[in-house]
């Protein structure tokens, strides 16, 4: 959705969030691990030793995963919440928590596959905008970024009476 404001615009994101699989992820390796320590207890030692390195696996693939989400989040990935987009300037808003960025003049602006990638002068991506409702918005958050002015149009609304 997006509204315009005195400074920018409004847009609520609608994408999905990368953490919940972290979350089920490290609830299932818990719950893995719980079930290794009553295997140790309860089964016999080849059986036990089997329970082990499926956990020392999931172990490996758990951080793996971690590591490339982390790794990613040098480069902002947004896809959910509410962004205030001002010249030179996103305001991202979700949970409680707001993370500034700011877009410089040589920084350059992209759109693909309805989403809006941001690259440093190096062409690092210095974050990846998705979860826009329409290619609009994207085109919105483009020209107000790059410092174009965008008008807002008031509407009268006329209720005839019978």
């Amino acid at each position: 959705m997006l509204q315009v404001t005195e400074h920018g615009v409004t847009i609520t994101l609608n994408g999905k969030s990368t953490t919940d699989l972290l979350f089920w992820l490290t609830l299932a390796l818990i719950v893995l691990a719980i079930g290794v320590a009553l295997a140790m207890i309860f089964l016999p030692m080849k059986l036990a030793i089997a329970c082990l390195v499926l956990l020392v696996v999931f172990s490996f693939v758990f951080n793996r995963y971690k590591q490339r989400l982390t790794g990613a989040k040098s480069a902002m990935l947004i896809s959910d919440g509410v962004i205030n987009v001002q010249q030179g300037m996103i305001v991202h808003n979700v949970l409680g928590k707001q993370q500034r960025i700011m877009v410089l003049n040589d920084d350059k602006i992209k759109n693909s596959d309805s989403a809006l990638i941001v690259y440093n002068a190096k062409q690092q991506t210095k974050c990846h905008i998705s979860g826009f409702d329409n290619d609009k918005e994207i085109e919105v958050m483009t020209k107000i970024l790059q410092g174009q002015n965008i008008n807002k149009r008031n509407a009268n609304i006329k209720i005839k009476e019978s």
